[in-house]
């Protein structure tokens, strides 16, 4: 009970600080949705006054975050400025995409990074180690917007292997052919995700698992006639867990982040775009509502990766 009241009052702290932060740097930007000729070339300064009246703009900064944290209180994020929806049901009706491509892309990114990671320091200085540690640079170095171009450009306008933008084709499908057709569609942004984030954890893994293998729980127990299975399951695995399961929560923010660019570029209708379209036309309560909704999320995923440690380490001296 204490351990669960630890977190939430975490949370809560955390979702604070990270409002007054975010509501002063969107206050700060430049021009505003209601600016003279954002709406309207012929709208009167008396209109724009009256619609900022309306939405509260009127009011002194801190007023009105009081009044946007009064609202959050109740799980009010507001009114969107450019469709007029309730920004909860603009967020609700997207969430689920974005939610969907970055669970399935982190525990893809888990998986290959433990196979090519551990393969990799058992292999050391072979040629598959080599070709582990260039395919992790180039991970590193490439930048996702580039990538998710060029795959277009190459598997979706020249060979037309994949769908260029979308989540769905334009012909009305049903039943599995629907989520076929759906999960064909995530294949280029969801391998661009995966590709993003292996190359720096399988580095850790492979620097990990070499360490270990050097280990003196390691030579006894080839001493004893294990063989290298039994000892990637009985010592290898387990000693790796701890830290790739911290690592993956600390990747949360930049995978939720890297959302925003892919679902752009691929006309993907999830959070990030609704985010990319709502920093273009200044639509404060929606940025205000994605920005606690991501920042909720980080932190619960940085929690849950918190108490799983706990499961696999009981010792751990972590913050839980």
């Amino acid at each position: 009970m204490t351990l669960a009241l630890k977190q939430i009052s975490y949370i809560v702290l955390m979702l604070f600080i990270i409002s007054i932060i975010s509501f002063g740097a969107i206050h700060l930007a430049p021009n505003s949705f209601f600016a003279s000729g954002e709406l309207n070339p012929n709208i009167t300064p008396e209109s724009i006054a009256q619609l900022k009246h309306v939405y509260g703009l009127d009011k002194t900064l801190s007023m009105q975050f009081i009044s946007w944290l009064n609202a959050l209180i109740h799980l009010d994020f507001g009114i969107s400025f450019a469709s007029g929806k309730l920004v909860k049901d603009e967020i609700l009706s997207r969430i689920s995409i974005t939610l969907i491509m970055n669970i399935i892309s982190m525990i893809l990114v888990f998986i290959i990074s433990l196979y090519l990671g551990i393969k990799s320091a058992l292999k050391q200085s072979s040629r598959y180690d080599v070709m582990v540690k260039n395919f992790s640079l180039a991970s590193y170095a490439m930048p996702s917007f580039y990538l998710a171009l060029l795959l277009v450009i190459l598997l979706a306008v020249h060979f037309k292997i994949f769908p260029i933008s979308g989540l769905h084709s334009p012909v009305k499908l049903s039943g599995m052919d629907y989520y076929l057709d759906m999960a064909w569609h995530l294949c280029l942004p969801i391998f661009v995700m995966v590709f993003g984030g292996v190359g720096s954890l399988v580095m850790y893994v492979r620097s990990l698992s070499i360490n270990i293998l050097k280990s003196d729980y390691i030579f006894f127990a080839k001493s004893r006639g294990l063989s290298q299975k039994q000892i990637l399951w009985r010592y290898i695995l387990p000693n790796l867990s701890p830290s790739v399961v911290t690592i993956l929560g600390l990747s949360l923010p930049g995978l939720i982040g890297g959302s925003v660019i892919l679902e752009s570029i691929f006309s993907i209708n999830g959070m990030g775009l609704l985010f990319f379209q709502s920093a273009l036309s200044r639509d404060y309560p929606v940025i205000m509502g994605i920005l606690i909704i991501s920042a909720f999320l980080t932190l619960l995923g940085n929690i849950i990766a918190d108490l799983v440690l706990l499961k696999i380490n009981p010792f751990s001296n972590r913050r839980s």
